[in-house]
Protein backbone atom coordinates (compact mmCIF):
# COMPACT_ATOMS: atom_id res chain seq x y z
CA UNK A 1 0.00 0.00 0.00
CA UNK A 2 1.31 3.42 -0.94
CA UNK A 3 2.42 5.80 1.78
CA UNK A 4 -0.07 8.60 2.42
CA UNK A 5 0.41 11.90 4.23
CA UNK A 6 -2.46 13.44 6.18
CA UNK A 7 -0.71 16.52 7.61
CA UNK A 8 1.32 19.31 5.97
CA UNK A 9 4.30 18.81 8.29
CA UNK A 10 6.31 15.71 9.18
CA UNK A 11 9.03 15.27 11.77
CA UNK A 12 12.55 14.11 11.05
CA UNK A 13 11.74 10.95 13.01
CA UNK A 14 8.87 10.23 10.64
CA UNK A 15 11.05 10.76 7.58
CA UNK A 16 13.82 8.54 8.92
CA UNK A 17 11.29 5.78 9.58
CA UNK A 18 9.96 5.96 6.02
CA UNK A 19 13.19 6.85 4.20
CA UNK A 20 13.29 3.60 2.25
CA UNK A 21 9.61 3.46 1.30
CA UNK A 22 9.31 2.79 -2.42
CA UNK A 23 7.07 5.72 -3.37
CA UNK A 24 8.86 8.32 -1.21
CA UNK A 25 10.55 11.28 -2.91
CA UNK A 26 12.61 13.73 -0.85
CA UNK A 27 13.20 17.15 -2.40
CA UNK A 28 15.92 19.57 -1.38
CA UNK A 29 14.21 22.90 -2.05
CA UNK A 30 16.98 25.15 -0.78
CA UNK A 31 17.38 28.53 -2.42
CA UNK A 32 21.08 29.33 -2.94
CA UNK A 33 22.33 32.18 -0.78
CA UNK A 34 25.23 34.53 -1.44
CA UNK A 35 26.54 33.69 2.03
CA UNK A 36 26.92 30.04 0.99
CA UNK A 37 29.89 30.76 -1.27
CA UNK A 38 32.35 29.38 1.28
CA UNK A 39 30.68 25.96 1.05
CA UNK A 40 31.39 24.06 -2.13
CA UNK A 41 28.73 21.83 -3.64
CA UNK A 42 30.80 18.77 -2.76
CA UNK A 43 30.88 19.80 0.90
CA UNK A 44 27.15 20.40 1.15
CA UNK A 45 25.19 17.88 3.18
CA UNK A 46 21.93 16.50 1.87
CA UNK A 47 19.29 14.20 3.29
CA UNK A 48 20.09 10.71 2.08
CA UNK A 49 18.22 9.97 -1.12
CA UNK A 50 17.22 13.58 -1.83
CA UNK A 51 16.70 15.06 -5.28
CA UNK A 52 17.37 18.73 -6.00
CA UNK A 53 14.26 20.81 -6.71
CA UNK A 54 15.51 23.85 -8.60
CA UNK A 55 13.04 26.41 -7.34
CA UNK A 56 14.74 29.51 -8.73
CA UNK A 57 15.40 28.29 -12.27
CA UNK A 58 13.70 25.09 -13.43
CA UNK A 59 10.51 25.63 -11.45
CA UNK A 60 10.11 29.40 -11.92
CA UNK A 61 9.04 31.08 -15.13
CA UNK A 62 12.27 32.50 -16.56
CA UNK A 63 10.35 34.61 -19.07
CA UNK A 64 8.33 36.41 -16.42
CA UNK A 65 9.13 39.96 -15.37
CA UNK A 66 8.77 39.09 -11.68
CA UNK A 67 10.96 36.77 -9.58
CA UNK A 68 9.78 33.29 -8.59
CA UNK A 69 6.75 33.36 -10.88
CA UNK A 70 4.99 30.01 -10.80
CA UNK A 71 4.99 27.88 -13.95
CA UNK A 72 1.91 27.07 -15.97
CA UNK A 73 0.31 23.75 -15.10
CA UNK A 74 1.50 22.21 -18.36
CA UNK A 75 5.15 23.18 -17.86
CA UNK A 76 5.11 22.26 -14.17
CA UNK A 77 3.72 18.85 -15.05
CA UNK A 78 6.52 18.26 -17.55
CA UNK A 79 9.25 19.37 -15.14
CA UNK A 80 7.83 17.27 -12.30
CA UNK A 81 7.76 14.22 -14.53
CA UNK A 82 11.40 14.83 -15.45
CA UNK A 83 12.22 14.61 -11.73
CA UNK A 84 10.57 11.19 -11.65
CA UNK A 85 7.51 12.29 -9.70
CA UNK A 86 4.44 10.09 -10.06
CA UNK A 87 0.81 10.50 -9.12
CA UNK A 88 1.32 7.99 -6.33
CA UNK A 89 4.52 9.59 -5.01
CA UNK A 90 4.82 10.78 -1.43
CA UNK A 91 6.85 13.99 -1.41
CA UNK A 92 8.76 15.49 1.48
CA UNK A 93 10.21 18.98 0.97
CA UNK A 94 13.03 20.42 3.02
CA UNK A 95 15.58 23.22 2.92
CA UNK A 96 18.87 24.08 4.58
CA UNK A 97 17.41 26.87 6.73
CA UNK A 98 14.84 24.84 8.66
CA UNK A 99 11.63 26.23 7.22
CA UNK A 100 12.18 28.81 4.51
CA UNK A 101 11.85 27.87 0.84
CA UNK A 102 10.40 24.36 1.25
CA UNK A 103 6.88 25.70 1.96
CA UNK A 104 6.93 27.44 -1.42
CA UNK A 105 7.39 24.07 -3.11
CA UNK A 106 4.70 22.51 -0.90
CA UNK A 107 2.33 25.31 -1.98
CA UNK A 108 3.22 24.90 -5.65
CA UNK A 109 2.22 21.25 -5.55
CA UNK A 110 -0.99 22.21 -3.71
CA UNK A 111 -1.66 24.66 -6.55
CA UNK A 112 -1.20 21.82 -9.00
CA UNK A 113 -3.73 19.69 -7.14
CA UNK A 114 -1.24 17.33 -5.48
CA UNK A 115 -1.98 16.60 -1.82
CA UNK A 116 0.38 13.79 -0.81
CA UNK A 117 3.15 16.18 0.19
CA UNK A 118 4.55 17.66 3.39
CA UNK A 119 7.35 19.91 4.64
CA UNK A 120 10.08 18.51 6.88
CA UNK A 121 9.74 20.41 10.15
CA UNK A 122 13.12 21.91 10.98
CA UNK A 123 14.60 20.89 7.63
CA UNK A 124 18.21 19.85 7.26
CA UNK A 125 19.37 21.45 10.56
CA UNK A 126 16.90 19.30 12.51
CA UNK A 127 17.82 16.21 10.47
CA UNK A 128 21.51 16.71 11.22
CA UNK A 129 20.84 17.50 14.89
CA UNK A 130 19.36 14.01 15.21
CA UNK A 131 22.37 12.44 13.48
CA UNK A 132 20.27 11.05 10.65
CA UNK A 133 22.12 10.01 7.48
CA UNK A 134 23.39 12.65 5.08
CA UNK A 135 25.29 12.37 1.82
CA UNK A 136 27.21 14.81 -0.35
CA UNK A 137 25.58 13.84 -3.66
CA UNK A 138 22.01 14.08 -4.82
CA UNK A 139 20.27 10.90 -5.90
CA UNK A 140 19.75 10.30 -9.59
CA UNK A 141 16.28 10.49 -11.13
CA UNK A 142 15.05 6.95 -11.67
CA UNK A 143 13.13 7.67 -14.86
CA UNK A 144 10.30 9.81 -16.11
CA UNK A 145 7.27 10.01 -13.84
CA UNK A 146 3.57 10.19 -14.66
CA UNK A 147 2.66 13.22 -12.53
CA UNK A 148 -0.54 14.90 -13.67
CA UNK A 149 -1.29 18.51 -12.72
CA UNK A 150 -4.82 19.44 -11.67
CA UNK A 151 -4.54 23.20 -11.42
CA UNK A 152 -6.45 24.84 -8.53
CA UNK A 153 -6.87 28.51 -9.52
CA UNK A 154 -8.31 29.53 -6.15
CA UNK A 155 -4.89 28.92 -4.55
CA UNK A 156 -3.29 31.68 -6.65
CA UNK A 157 -4.10 35.41 -6.57
CA UNK A 158 -3.14 38.16 -8.99
CA UNK A 159 -3.08 41.88 -8.24
CA UNK A 160 -6.65 42.42 -9.44
CA UNK A 161 -7.94 39.79 -7.04
CA UNK A 162 -5.87 41.25 -4.20
CA UNK A 163 -7.20 44.73 -4.98
CA UNK A 164 -10.74 43.40 -4.69
CA UNK A 165 -9.88 41.59 -1.45
CA UNK A 166 -8.88 44.92 0.15
CA UNK A 167 -12.56 45.89 0.44
CA UNK A 168 -13.93 42.43 1.17
CA UNK A 169 -14.93 42.03 4.82
CA UNK A 170 -14.68 38.25 4.66
CA UNK A 171 -11.17 38.22 3.20
CA UNK A 172 -7.88 39.10 4.86
CA UNK A 173 -4.54 39.93 3.24
CA UNK A 174 -1.64 38.88 5.47
CA UNK A 175 1.87 40.12 4.75
CA UNK A 176 4.84 37.94 5.76
CA UNK A 177 7.51 40.66 5.47
CA UNK A 178 9.22 42.26 8.47
CA UNK A 179 7.40 44.90 10.48
CA UNK A 180 9.72 47.66 9.26
CA UNK A 181 9.18 46.86 5.61
CA UNK A 182 5.42 46.57 6.17
CA UNK A 183 5.22 49.93 7.95
CA UNK A 184 7.52 51.62 5.46
CA UNK A 185 10.16 52.43 8.08
CA UNK A 186 12.76 50.00 6.67
CA UNK A 187 13.94 49.72 3.07
CA UNK A 188 13.09 46.90 0.73
CA UNK A 189 15.93 44.54 -0.28
CA UNK A 190 15.10 45.48 -3.86
CA UNK A 191 16.22 49.14 -3.81
CA UNK A 192 13.97 50.16 -6.68
CA UNK A 193 10.87 49.38 -4.60
CA UNK A 194 9.16 51.56 -2.04
CA UNK A 195 8.41 49.90 1.27
CA UNK A 196 4.96 50.03 2.84
CA UNK A 197 1.98 47.72 2.49
CA UNK A 198 -1.24 46.92 0.68
CA UNK A 199 -4.11 48.91 2.26
CA UNK A 200 -6.19 46.92 4.77
CA UNK A 201 -3.58 44.18 4.98
CA UNK A 202 -2.17 42.95 8.28
CA UNK A 203 1.34 41.94 9.18
CA UNK A 204 2.50 38.57 10.49
CA UNK A 205 6.26 38.38 9.85
CA UNK A 206 6.98 34.78 8.86
CA UNK A 207 9.48 34.39 11.69
CA UNK A 208 6.62 34.95 14.15
CA UNK A 209 5.19 31.52 13.40
CA UNK A 210 8.55 29.76 13.71
CA UNK A 211 10.50 28.68 16.75
CA UNK A 212 14.14 27.63 16.36
CA UNK A 213 13.65 26.98 12.64
CA UNK A 214 10.60 24.80 13.26
CA UNK A 215 6.91 25.56 13.03
CA UNK A 216 5.33 26.71 16.28
CA UNK A 217 2.89 24.41 18.03
CA UNK A 218 -0.77 24.13 17.07
CA UNK A 219 -1.73 26.06 20.21
CA UNK A 220 0.74 28.86 19.45
CA UNK A 221 -0.43 29.10 15.85
CA UNK A 222 -4.05 29.14 16.97
CA UNK A 223 -3.33 32.12 19.19
CA UNK A 224 -1.66 34.01 16.33
CA UNK A 225 -4.52 33.37 13.91
CA UNK A 226 -7.32 33.75 16.47
CA UNK A 227 -7.93 37.38 15.46
CA UNK A 228 -9.26 36.23 12.09
CA UNK A 229 -12.53 34.73 13.27
CA UNK A 230 -15.14 35.07 10.53
CA UNK A 231 -12.62 35.29 7.72
CA UNK A 232 -13.52 33.08 4.77
CA UNK A 233 -10.52 33.67 2.53
CA UNK A 234 -6.86 34.19 3.39
CA UNK A 235 -4.48 35.84 0.93
CA UNK A 236 -0.81 35.62 1.84
CA UNK A 237 1.76 38.00 0.41
CA UNK A 238 5.43 38.86 0.99
CA UNK A 239 8.27 40.17 -1.18
CA UNK A 240 8.13 37.67 -4.04
CA UNK A 241 5.96 34.74 -2.94
CA UNK A 242 8.47 32.71 -0.92
CA UNK A 243 7.77 33.55 2.73
CA UNK A 244 4.05 34.05 2.04
CA UNK A 245 4.04 30.29 1.55
CA UNK A 246 5.32 29.82 5.12
CA UNK A 247 2.19 31.55 6.39
CA UNK A 248 0.09 29.38 4.07
CA UNK A 249 1.74 26.32 5.60
CA UNK A 250 1.01 27.57 9.12
CA UNK A 251 -2.64 28.09 8.17
CA UNK A 252 -2.76 24.56 6.75
CA UNK A 253 -1.48 23.18 10.05
CA UNK A 254 -4.55 24.77 11.63
CA UNK A 255 -6.80 23.21 9.01
CA UNK A 256 -7.66 26.35 7.07
CA UNK A 257 -8.59 25.48 3.49
CA UNK A 258 -9.50 28.75 1.77
CA UNK A 259 -5.96 30.06 1.45
CA UNK A 260 -4.09 31.56 -1.48
CA UNK A 261 -0.72 33.14 -2.24
CA UNK A 262 -0.34 36.42 -4.13
CA UNK A 263 2.38 35.26 -6.49
CA UNK A 264 3.58 38.71 -7.56
CA UNK A 265 3.49 39.92 -3.96
CA UNK A 266 5.07 43.25 -2.99
CA UNK A 267 7.47 43.23 -5.93
CA UNK A 268 4.56 43.47 -8.33
CA UNK A 269 2.36 45.72 -6.17
CA UNK A 270 5.03 48.34 -5.47
CA UNK A 271 6.26 48.28 -9.08
CA UNK A 272 2.86 49.06 -10.56
CA UNK A 273 2.72 52.78 -9.83
CA UNK A 274 -1.07 52.87 -9.98
CA UNK A 275 -1.84 50.80 -6.91
CA UNK A 276 -2.36 52.28 -3.42
CA UNK A 277 0.40 51.95 -0.83
CA UNK A 278 0.10 52.68 2.88
CA UNK A 279 2.94 53.63 5.21
CA UNK A 280 3.31 54.62 8.83
CA UNK A 281 2.98 58.39 9.14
Amino acid sequence: MSLKITKPLVTVDWLYKHLNDTNLIVLDCTIPKVTDVAITDKEKNRVKGALFFDLKTTFSDQNASLPNTVLSAEVFETKARELGINNNSTIICYDDLGIYSAPRVWWMFQLMGFQNIAVLDGGLPEWKANNYPTVTNYSKETGKGNFTADFKPHKLKNKAAVYNAMANDTSVIIDARSKGRFLGTAPEPRPELSSGHIPNSVNIPFNNILNNRKMKSYAELSKIFSKFVGVNDFVFTCGSGITASILALGAAVLGFENTAVYDGSWTEWASDGNLPIEKEE
